[in-house]
């Protein structure tokens, strides 16, 4: 490629660029040659105007780092002292529903649109950092963590029963009001032997259209003599005593036969924290008004 040599003595090594037609600077590197082409004159007005308004914003508001602070600025800015402020602000606003809430029966709170919205929001930030590690983000649960959408509740549904739950957990340890049920080790405990667990099981799994499952006379004798107590004559369950429907598709563990039979041979039992140790009441009762408007509330 051919270049026609520039004159100007200041740069001896400027040449034209034949096909652009633009100066190059002089600047070459592995043969490849730069062109002159100078920055928009808006570019770079707009440039300096940007580190003139930085140097003023440094001089006005926090900016330069000195150990473990910063410089403070003329106006003295803080973003702390703002996001205080504001917190300080939305509390002193709540404080009237805060204080509502707190005095008023559970009941009563549901029944009010306006409470109940302001519950519901607060229950749903409360359930996200106390619940979720249990029962899902969505409070789907999983295997040994009950589903909160579902209209299938153990110790029963209804914004009381929800409540109590949460207040005084189940099963525990260090709450005396605590919800607590154990269902016995059948098998363990040689309380039947294997085969009438293997028949009972089998009578079970058939109410819930189980694969496997032998709707036998034996085996309703059996669950009429063990089971019914809990789970009632019907199967469909006692929510005063913890004992959960069998008749339905919802299963707190895995839905088979094997499971059930498991869970008579040596049965596993769930252990839910008391959160009136841990929570204040309001924030319990924001729980409850938002467990039970899951879809699954009684």
């Amino acid at each position: 490629m051919s270049m026609h040599k520039n004159l100007d003595k200041h740069t001896p090594n400027r040449e034209v660029d034949e096909f652009s037609g633009i100066d190059t600077t002089g600047h070459e590197w592995d043969g490849i040659k730069e062109l002159n082409n100078p920055l928009p004159r808006w570019w770079l007005w707009t440039f300096y105007a940007c580190i003139a308004f930085a140097a003023v914003y440094s001089v006005f508001y926090p900016a330069w780092p000195i150990g473990s602070a910063a410089t403070p600025g003329l106006l003295g800015y803080s973003s702390r002292a703002e996001l205080a402020a504001t917190i300080d602000a939305v509390q002193i606003s709540n404080q009237s529903m805060l204080s509502t809430i707190a005095d008023a029966p559970i009941t009563d709170i549901i029944a009010d649109p306006e409470l109940a919205r302001f519950a519901m929001a607060a229950g749903a930030s409360a359930f996200k950092v106390n619940c979720i590690q249990c029962h899902g983000t969505g409070a789907s649960g999983g295997p040994g963590y009950p589903n909160l959408n579902d209209d299938s509740w153990i110790w029963g549904g209804t914004i009381d029963d929800i409540y109590t739950t949460i207040s005084h957990g189940v099963r525990s340890p260090t709450d005396p009001d605590t919800r607590i049920n154990t269902m016995p080790s059948f098998g363990a405990d040689e309380l039947l032997d294997k085969d009438s667990i293997d028949t009972v099981a089998r009578y079970v799994a058939s109410l819930s259209g189980l694969e496997g499952g032998i709707n036998s006379p034996e085996g309703a004798v059996i669950f009429a003599d063990n089971c019914a107590v809990c789970h009632g004559e019907n199967a469909k369950g006692v929510a005063e005593l913890g004992g959960p429907d069998l008749t339905d598709a919802i299963w707190l563990y895995q839905r088979s036969l094997e499971s059930i039979q498991a869970q008579l041979q040596k049965p596993r039992h769930g252990m839910m924290p008391s959160w009136s140790e841990k929570l204040n009441d309001v924030t319990v009762k924001e729980l409850a008004v938002y467990v039970h408007a899951l879809g699954g509330g009684q």
